[in-house]
C-alpha cells in the first residue's frame, strides 16, 4: 500500500501539518459569523451511498470518506482527474461542505452538485487547495454532491478521510432520555410487584391468544417484570419477549409457568401435524428466574430465532418439544441454569452454551453443548451428543435493567474467555452498565436519519417493538456502540440499502433484532467492518446476539447477500439467517437471495449458527481462523432443476457451508445440514460441506439428512460421508480429515 511508503518521522510530520492547517483554516471560516450560525450540525454525509472514479485499493473504498471514522478513508487512482460523490438521500438546502484530507490532497478541486446525478452545478473550485481540513462555504440545493479533483498535490491520487456535508435547516435535535421514566412505546408492558395479579394475567392472556398464530404479522410486544416476585403463566406467542428488569435472573421470580406450546399447528386437518413445534420462530425468554408448579414440567417447544437465555428454572423438567408427539427443530439455552432436567424428544439439534443443567435425555441428530455442566459425555453419533468443554471466548447479550433508584441502565457483559457455566451464577457478574441517558429511545414512527443523528451525536439505539422502515442503512461508527432492540424490533431497508453498517472499530454491539429483506434488492443486509477492514478486536470484539434476518415470508424481499462480516475477531451469539420457504413472497425468483453469512475477517466465532435456504453458498467463508460451535441448515426446497442449481466444477449443487480454497486455519464443531427438494426430487447436492484439505481446517461431529428421503446429498463434507438419500437418510461423520 502507498502509505507504507511513509517513515514514521514523516507521518508525525504530515500530522502536525495537517492540524496546524486545520486550526487555520477553521479560523478563517469563522470569521464568517453569519454563515456559522446559518448551518446546523448533523452531517448530511455521513453513511449514505458514496462512489468514486477509482480506488487506489480494496481498503480506500468510496464510502469510507463518509462512514463517520476519521480513521479510514477514500484514496483515488494516480492520475487526473478523479471525484468522489455522495447521494444525500434527498434534496437538501445546503451551507458548507468540511473537507479532511490526508496527506495525498488536491491543489486544484471543484465542489459541485446536482440534484439527478446528471447536471452539475460547480458551488465552489480553487487551484491553491492547502489540504488539511478545508470548510467551504455554499449555497445551492442538492441531493447529490461531487468532490472533483483536477490537479494532485503529490504524486499519489487524491485521498480524503472524511467529507461532512451541512444543511442551513439545522441539525436533528435529540432529546434526552429520562432514565427514571423512558418512553417505552405502547408495545412495552412494565410490570412491578404493586401490579394486581389479574391485571398481568389478563394482558398476558391477551397476548398469547393474539399471537398465537400470527406468524407473519407487524405486531411486536415487550412484557417486562422488575425486581420482585409474582403469580403469572406466561404463554409466548410470535414476536413476544418476555424478560426480567433485574441484575440477575433471580431478581425477578414467577410462580408459574414461562412456556411455548406445540398446538397451533393442530389446527388443520392432517394428523402428522400434531404436536408440530418447527414453526415456533420469533420469541424470547431472558433474564427471570421460573418456579414451577409442585409435579408440574416446563414446555419450551421451538424452533429457530426462540432463545431460552439467562434463564434460571427451578423445577423437576424442561420439555423441548411437545412433550409426546411431533416435531421441534432447533434451539438455544444459553448462559441460563436448568435446575431438574432437559428432556430434548424431537429436537432435530440443540444448542447449550455456557449453562448448568440438572441432566440431559435425548438426542435425535446432534445435540452440542459448549462450556456447559451437568451435560451428557461426548458420544456423537450414537448417541448424538458433541461436548466442547470450555467456550473460547464469548460476551453475553446486553440486557436492560432497573437498579436500586429506579433508574433504567443497560448491563454489558465483560468478555470471557475459556469459560464454562454463567455469567450471573457465581457472583456478581462482571460488566459494565450504561445508563439509559446514554440512549436514545427508537419509535418505529423515526426515520432512518432521526436514528443516524442519534448514532452520530454519540447515543446508543434502544429499539422499541415495532416494525421500521429505513430509506438509508443504520450507520455504527462509534466504538463500543451498543443497539439493543426489544420485542424483536424489526428494521426493514425500502429501498436496496443495507439496514445496519458498522466501521472497524471496537465493540459494537447488535442485539435482539429481526432484519427483514426488502422488495427493493439490497446487495447487503448488515455489514459488519467496511471492506479491507484489517484491525484487530480481540480485546473487544464486536459481537451479534439474537439477530434473525428474514428473506421472503412476511412479504416480498430480496438481498444478495444476508450479514457480511469484514472486520476481525467478530462474534456471533446466536443467528437465524433465513430465506423464506413457505407463505408470502416465496419463489425461486421472488426472495431472491445469494449467499447467508459472508466471513471476510479473520478469527471470526460463532455460536448457534442457522442458516437456511439460500441459492448459492449459504455459508462462505474467506477469512482464516475461523470457528463454528453449531450449525444447523436446511438447503433450499425450490431449485426447479439441476441445472439451475449447480456451482460448476463438475459440482451438483452448492455446498451448505464454503471454506474457501484459500483458507488455512478453521474448525467446526457440531455441524448439521438436511435436503427437502420438494420441487424437484432428483436434485442432488455433491456434498453439504466443501473444505480446503490441509491439517489446518478441521471438523468433527457433522450430519446430513435427507428430510424424508426428498433428494440426496451425495457426501457429508468433500468426498467423504455417505451419501444421504431415500435409501439411507441420515448420515454422520465424526471427524475431517
Amino acid at each position: 500500500m502507498r502509505s507504507t511508503t511513509f517513515s514514521p518521522v514523516h507521518r508525525l510530520l504530515v500530522i502536525a501539518t495537517t492540524f496546524v492547517t486545520a486550526v487555520t483554516t477553521a479560523a478563517v471560516v469563522g470569521s464568517a459569523p453569519a454563515q456559522a450560525a446559518a448551518c446546523g450540525t448533523t452531517n448530511l454525509a455521513q453513511g449514505h451511498p458514496a462512489t468514486a472514479s477509482s480506488a487506489e485499493n480494496g481498503g480506500t473504498p468510496a464510502s469510507a470518506a463518509v462512514d463517520g471514522n476519521t480513521g479510514t478513508r477514500w484514496s483515488s487512482a494516480f492520475g487526473d482527474p478523479q471525484w468522489l460523490q455522495v447521494d444525500l438521500g434527498s434534496a437538501q438546502q445546503l451551507c458548507d461542505v468540511m473537507l479532511s484530507w490526508e496527506a495525498a490532497y488536491a491543489k486544484a478541486f471543484s465542489v459541485q452538485l446536482s440534484t439527478d446525478a446528471t447536471s452539475w452545478t460547480t458551488a465552489y473550485s480553487t487551484t491553491t487547495g492547502a489540504g488539511g481540513t478545508q470548510t467551504v462555504a455554499l449555497t445551492g440545493t442538492a441531493r447529490y454532491l461531487r468532490v472533483y479533483g483536477t490537479q494532485r498535490a503529490t504524486g499519489y491520487g487524491y485521498s480524503l478521510w472524511e467529507v461532512a456535508v451541512h444543511g442551513s435547516g439545522g441539525g436533528t435535535t435529540i432529546p434526552p432520555t429520562d432514565p427514571r421514566n423512558p418512553d417505552l412505546g405502547p408495545n412495552v408492558s412494565v410490570f412491578d410487584p404493586s401490579t394486581p395479579a389479574a391485571t398481568i394475567q389478563n394482558r398476558l392472556t391477551q397476548l398469547a391468544n393474539q399471537q398465537h398464530t400470527n406468524q407473519f404479522g407487524n405486531e411486536r410486544y415487550a412484557v417486562l417484570f422488575k425486581p420482585g416476585s409474582y403469580n403469572a403463566d406466561v404463554n409466548l406467542g410470535f414476536y413476544e419477549q418476555v424478560a426480567g428488569l433485574g441484575l440477575s435472573p433471580d431478581d425477578v421470580n414467577l410462580n408459574g409457568h414461562v412456556r411455548v406450546e406445540a398446538d397451533w399447528l393442530q389446527q388443520g386437518d392432517n394428523p402428522a401435524n400434531k404436536g408440530n413445534a418447527t414453526q415456533n420462530f420469533w420469541r424470547s425468554a431472558e433474564n427471570l428466574s421460573v418456579t414451577l408448579p409442585a409435579g408440574q414440567v416446563e414446555r419450551w417447544a421451538v424452533a429457530q430465532a426462540a432463545p431460552y437465555r439467562r434463564m434460571h428454572l427451578k423445577g423437576s423438567q424442561i420439555q423441548l418439544w411437545n412433550g409426546g408427539d411431533g416435531w421441534a427443530s432447533g434451539g438455544l439455552i444459553a448462559d441460563s441454569k436448568i435446575d431438574g432436567v432437559a428432556v430434548s424428544g424431537s429436537q432435530q439439534q440443540f444448542l447449550t452454551r455456557n449453562s448448568e443443567l440438572g441432566g440431559w435425555q435425548g438426542g435425535v441428530w446432534n445435540m452440542v453443548f459448549v462450556g456447559s455442566t451437568g451435560t451428557p459425555p461426548a458420544s456423537f453419533p450414537n448417541p448424538p451428543e458433541t461436548v466442547v468443554g470450555q467456550t473460547p471466548v464469548i460476551r453475553e447479550k446486553p440486557f436492560l435493567y432497573v437498579d436500586g433508584s429506579g433508574s433504567y441502565n443497560v448491563f454489558v457483559p465483560a468478555l470471557r474467555q475459556n469459560s464454562s457455566g454463567t455469567s450471573w451464577g457465581h457472583g456478581a457478574p462482571a460488566g459494565q452498565s450504561i445508563s439509559l441517558s446514554e440512549f436514545y429511545v427508537a419509535h418505529p414512527s423515526d426515520s432512518a436519519a432521526t436514528l443516524n443523528a442519534a448514532l452520530a451525536a454519540g447515543k446508543h439505539l434502544l429499539v422499541t417493538p415495532g416494525v421500521y422502515h429505513l430509506d438509508q442503512a443504520l450507520n455504527v461508527t462509534r466504538p463500543d456502540t451498543v443497539v439493543l432492540g426489544l420485542g424483536l424490533a424489526t428494521l426493514m431497508p425500502t429501498n436496496g440499502t443495507a439496514a445496519i453498517t458498522t466501521s472497524d472499530v471496537d465493540g459494537v454491539k447488535i442485539a435482539g433484532l429481526l432484519i427483514d429483506a426488502g422488495a427493493v434488492n439490497s446487495p447487503v443486509l448488515v455489514q459488519v467492518g467496511q471492506p479491507g477492514s484489517n484491525a484487530g478486536h480481540a480485546a473487544d470484539p464486536t459481537s451479534l446476539h439474537d439477530v434473525f434476518f428474514r428473506i421472503g415470508g412476511a412479504t416480498v424481499g430480496k438481498a444478495t447477500q444476508t450479514l457480511v462480516v469484514n472486520s476481525n475477531n467478530v462474534i456471533g451469539d446466536h443467528m437465524w439467517l433465513w430465506r423464506g420457504d413457505h407463505s408470502n413472497g416465496v419463489g425461486w425468483n421472488v426472495n431472491t437471495a445469494a449467499n447467508g453469512l459472508v466471513v471476510n475477517g479473520a478469527n471470526v466465532t460463532m455460536y448457534g449458527l442457522f442458516v437456511e435456504h439460500y441459492q448459492q453458498y449459504e455459508v462462505l467463508w474467506n477469512g482464516n481462523g475461523g470457528r463454528t460451535y453449531f450449525f444447523q441448515n436446511e438447503m433450499p426446497y425450490d431449485p426447479p432443476d439441476q441445472a439451475s442449481w449447480s456451482s460448476g466444477g463438475g459440482r451438483q449443487g452448492w455446498a451448505a457451508y464454503k471454506v474457501a480454497d484459500s483458507v488455512t486455519s478453521h474448525e467446526g464443531w457440531g455441524l448439521g445440514s438436511y435436503c427437502f427438494f420438494n420441487t424437484n426430487p432428483s436434485i442432488v447436492a455433491s456434498h453439504s460441506f466443501e473444505v480446503p484439505n490441509n491439517g489446518g481446517v478441521r471438523f468433527h461431529n457433522l450430519v446430513s439428512v435427507s428430510l424424508g428421503g426428498v433428494g440426496t446429498i451425495a457426501h457429508v463434507i468433500n468426498d467423504s460421508g455417505d451419501a444421504a438419500n431415500t435409501g439411507h437418510q441420515v448420515s454422520p461423520l465424526v471427524s475431517y480429515p
